[in-house]
């Protein structure tokens, strides 16, 4: 399988300002727009920041999954508002339906998900991160596990930097777009981005296993430090699919269907899918050798930026030059919550309360 070698972006080169910062933002630019990825060292951000947040979710989700096991109670999961806040266990979400799109896709280029999608095998928990406009704030207040002192300033520490270099990856993309540098940006402000990092038990599972069926995201940008495990594959606009290496110290980020229409086609969400492969085994083989005491789950520390609920996502009429042809048919006017609702009743997980 083919590695994807979209390129590192120097992030400090736009924070400080110096004279590579436009080549930089050309390159967030091009990367979005030929792999639908970014690859960012951000200088704010340390590996062990990144590492101590897979820790706790690591022991979070191996302490509750041999609970959910042995048919004991879930304190954080609410499946009474759809997972809404909380943890939600394995075979819960599912992707949405996009086998005609890969029906004929062959050979290494083909989905290892099923068709049509079944549930996926991860674990997921949603915390909200980030001030709200007064009327959205959050229908349900964020669950803190009792068993967890740190558990609110680790998420909240985690959460607010992805915020922030989410919201640097967009300036970067206006930059290279040769727009205002706050035109993504400023939509994002009061945005309900949501911390959703994900857990794999790689004990329980074995090769083949679909963590995550293939999808897009249906927010802005999506970002996540480095895991641990590979799994990650992507689909390129011509089809092409791609294993996804994040180099020590780096994040990366994906294009969700809002960059989509807002850009007129542009950018495309990114296709992607997790897989428990032979790599993730020789991985798991080799962590159960050298720390044989430790948790074996894979954790994505991902969190999902969005653009604020009342913000048209029609296509910006700045980028009209670069619309793909029918854009303003294809990408309809409607505003960012319509429009995940929109998504959310394609998947079955919408409700009369879902913000």
């Amino acid at each position: 399988m083919e590695v994807c070698e979209a390129p590192v972006i120097n992030v400090a080169a736009f924070l400080d300002n110096t004279e590579e910062k436009e080549e930089e933002c050309k390159k967030v630019l091009q990367s979005l727009k030929d792999y639908g990825i970014l690859i960012m060292k951000d200088p704010r951000i340390d590996e062990k920041d990144n590492e101590e947040y897979i820790d706790l979710l690591e022991n979070y989700f191996l302490s509750r999954g041999e609970m959910f096991y042995n048919n004991e109670e879930l304190k954080e999961a609410r499946p009474d508002i759809h997972y809404q806040v909380g943890v939600t266990p394995e075979n819960i979400e599912k992707a949405r339906n996009h086998c005609k799109r890969f029906e004929d896709y062959e050979g290494p280029n083909k989905p290892l998900s099923e068709c049509p999608p079944e549930h996926d095998a991860k674990w997921r928990y949603f915390w909200h991160i980030g001030e709200r406009p007064e009327d959205k704030k959050q229908l349900y207040e964020n669950i803190v596990p009792g068993d967890i002192s740190d558990w609110e300033p680790k998420m909240n520490k985690w959460g607010n930097m992805m915020i922030d270099a989410c919201t640097a990856a967009a300036e970067m993309l206006a930059v290279g777009l040769g727009i205002d540098q706050d035109t993504f940006s400023s939509k994002m402000k009061l945005g309900p981005h949501l911390l959703a990092p994900t857990g794999s038990d790689l004990t329980k599972n074995d090769k083949g296993t679909v963590f995550a069926g293939v999808h897009y995201d249906l927010n802005f940008l999506t970002i996540h430090g480095k895991s641990r495990y590979p799994g990650l594959f992507i689909w390129l606009k011509d089809g092409t699919k791609m294993s996804v290496k994040v180099p020590d110290g780096c994040l990366l980020i994906q294009s969700g269907i809002q960059i989509e229409w807002l850009t007129g086609g542009f950018i495309k969400a990114g296709f992607h899918e997790v897989v428990y492969t032979d790599a993730t085994k020789e991985r798991v083989q080799k962590k159960i050798e050298e720390h044989p005491d430790t948790p074996v789950w894979r954790v994505s520390s991902t969190l999902f930026s969005h653009i604020r609920h009342d913000v048209s996502l029609a296509p910006l009429e700045c980028l009209s030059e670069k619309w793909d042809e029918g854009a303003l048919e294809k990408y309809y006017d409607i505003t960012s919550e319509e429009k995940t609702i929109e998504e959310l009743k394609a998947i079955s997980l919408h409700t009369d309360t879902t913000e």
